[in-house]
């Protein structure tokens, strides 16, 4: 039976932990690398309800993209993140946390985001990270994606396919007046990149948590932004993993997450 510490093996593999940025805490956050697994859990975020949902199905690892904590002082059932991580291990469940890493990677969040915006030519300045890669000195584009959709659409058609693509209640963007033909994405909060959409001459940037302020300097600019939700521009990573450790792991059992879904909802 393969061991919690075979999959991070296999997940470092994937996303090499080299990839991640400074302030971030990846890898295997809680529990025992030697236990042996039989189900795993995919989801986004290890919430409680995520939690209940691993005891319920005896999933014995969870892997997600956020981290459960970035730093701890003590470990106890007097906060939130501390009753967490004694839910785990009473109930003998590991937690393998992969983040900016799998940003960044080949087959990680922001190719699938970059799939789903109908990006089909990866611009060459911009490829994905490879096992062994290096982070650039801040002229790259790491850990977003640029490239052409197939042809160009009107803004509107993008946002509809958009929204069925990212399976989201909604979105917030700015219409520049502006086909869609070349798109940088970046999954998560990537406001602070529309430098380089721009830098790379871009007529639309898509990704989420964007400020007012980066709004207004869109509208200054005059290039399309989309908020996409931070989940939904993430969220797109967990089918991927599925498949990659049900084919990679074939005795293990992997589900994605049935309980946990788009948090902010739109008053309609």
């Amino acid at each position: 039976m393969p061991t919690v510490n075979d999959v991070y093996s296999y997940l470092c593999a994937l996303a090499p932990v080299e990839l991640k940025m400074d302030f971030d805490n990846v890898g295997l956050l809680v529990g025992r690398s030697e236990a042996a697994v039989s189900k795993i859990l995919v989801s986004l975020d290890i919430t409680h309800d995520v939690i209940s949902e691993a005891l319920d199905t005896g999933s014995d690892l969870i892997v997600s993209h956020h981290p459960l904590f970035f730093s701890l002082k003590s470990v106890t059932d007097t906060d939130i993140t501390g009753k967490k991580i004694v839910r785990l291990l009473s109930g003998g469940i590991s937690a393998i946390c992969m983040h900016t890493n799998l940003d960044a990677a080949r087959g990680g969040t922001n190719d699938a985001l970059a799939a789903a915006a109908g990006i089909i030519n990866i611009d060459p300045e911009t490829p994905p990270a490879q096992e062994g890669s290096q982070i650039p000195d801040g002229n790259g584009f790491l850990y977003g994606r640029i490239g052409y959709i197939s042809e160009p659409a009107a803004l509107d058609d993008y946002l509809g396919m958009l929204k069925k693509a990212l399976k989201t209640e909604g979105l917030r963007y700015y219409d520049a007046g502006k086909k869609v033909y070349k798109v940088a994405v970046v999954s998560g909060s990537g406001g602070s990149e529309l430098h380089h959409a721009v830098k790379h001459g871009c007529d639309t940037f898509l990704t989420s948590d964007i400020k007012y302020d980066v709004f207004l300097e869109a509208k200054e600019i005059g290039i399309n932004l989309i908020d996409g939700d931070h989940f939904c521009t993430e969220n797109l990573v967990t089918a991927a993993l599925v498949n990659r450790l049900s084919a990679e792991f074939p005795e293990i059992t992997v589900t994605s997450s049935r309980v946990h879904g788009q948090t902010v909802r739109f008053y309609k």
